[in-house]
């Protein structure tokens, strides 16, 4: 080979490699994980919020419904993780660039980042979870809101938390809840909480802080036992991969944690319950919406407990014997009957 054609070779190996460098891809599947029978095959796009993969709850279940949907519809899919918050628009962009057929920003924070994004790219079909498309400030045709009812969630473990802190509280009936960002998905969770704990047991104290962070789990762990130290029985985190710390500190202490978004449960005995919200079924049945050509933009899609896109997950031994009145409780929402859960922290 000529030194002319050697160089030739070079050149184009090392714009390969440029290109397929692009981006902050925490994963990608160059093939569809299954077969053309299965779906028209489409290119769906990710982005995380700074919780990243490994939170063990949102992010991490906006994945698995994304894998779900390579698996069992043959899309291809791609994951772009952000690492800060400036990182939101030029992820989003990247995936617009490309003409991904369907983006999916995971979470409240990424507000902003989307509006501006469906802005600039008009003809992308963007769905984004926890914010209502109506509150975008633009309003945007081509972004369809993927929202949950947290509250109801929330009350279900609230109200579990309550009866168990009354049986097993003594003479301090005190419950605790530590919260990420004071962002509306999260109170959503923590006033629902407090308002089934008080439902339960009026004598209830319920104590609340935030760490002003998703990823460190040392600041969620220090709130966690400062709320303890102060006599609660039952510790809810509501703060992704920072709220591992709440669930490691009620293990430390011997007493009872609440997981967040997944089911937590898996992560010992001293996970009483958790309140669940089934993002990876949102990310899901978006991308069916996308697949089949029906998706569209300029509305919400709710998920709550009637619709199953809110609940409990599994509950432990020692909250069993109150599993019937809490059940009884979640009959109620979906029927109608109990309807005025509030979604603000007022305390």
């Amino acid at each position: 080979m000529s030194a002319r054609s050697l160089l030739a070779v070079l050149a184009v190996c090392v714009t390969a490699l440029l290109v397929a460098g692009c981006g902050s891809d925490d994963s990608e599947s160059s093939s569809s994980g299954g077969s053309a029978e299965q779906g028209k095959q489409i290119k769906v796009g990710l982005v995380t919020d700074i919780g990243g993969l490994n939170d063990r709850s949102f992010n991490q279940l906006a994945n698995d419904g994304l894998k779900r949907a390579q698996s069992e519809l043959g899309i291809q899919g791609r994951v772009l993780t952000s690492r800060a918050n400036a990182d939101y628009v030029p992820n989003l962009s990247t995936l617009a660039q490309q003409k991904y057929d369907l983006i999916i920003g995971v979470g409240f924070l990424m507000a902003e980042a989307v509006n501006t994004v469906a802005k600039k790219f008009p003809n992308a079909n963007i769905a984004i979870i926890d914010q209502s498309q109506s509150l975008l400030k633009g309003k945007p045709a081509n972004v369809r809101g993927l929202i949950f009812k947290e509250q109801q969630a929330g009350y279900l473990a609230g109200y579990l938390a309550g009866l168990y802190a009354k049986k097993e509280g003594g003479s301090k009936q005190t419950i605790g809840s530590v919260g990420g960002q004071k962002i509306p998905p999260v109170d959503h969770y923590i006033a629902g909480y407090q308002a089934g704990a008080e439902a339960a047991n009026p004598k209830i104290k319920t104590l609340n802080g935030y760490s002003q962070d998703f990823v460190d789990q040392a600041k969620c762990k220090e709130l966690a036992l400062n709320q303890i130290g102060e006599g609660a029985t039952v510790v809810f985190q509501v703060a992704g991969q920072c709220g591992l710390g709440v669930i490691d500190a009620a293990k430390e202490k011997q007493v009872q944690a609440i997981g967040v978004d997944a089911d937590q449960s898996y992560l010992g005995p001293q996970v009483l319950t958790s309140a669940v919200k089934k993002v990876d079924v949102a990310v899901f049945d978006t991308v069916k919406l996308a697949q089949d050509g029906s998706f569209k933009g300029g509305t919400d899609q709710v998920f709550e407990l009637k619709n199953d896109g809110v609940g409990l997950g599994k509950i432990s031994a020692v909250g069993k014997e109150f599993e019937p009145q809490v059940q009884k409780i979640a009959e109620q929402i979906k029927s109608g009957e109990l309807s005025d859960i509030p979604d603000e922290v007022g305390k």
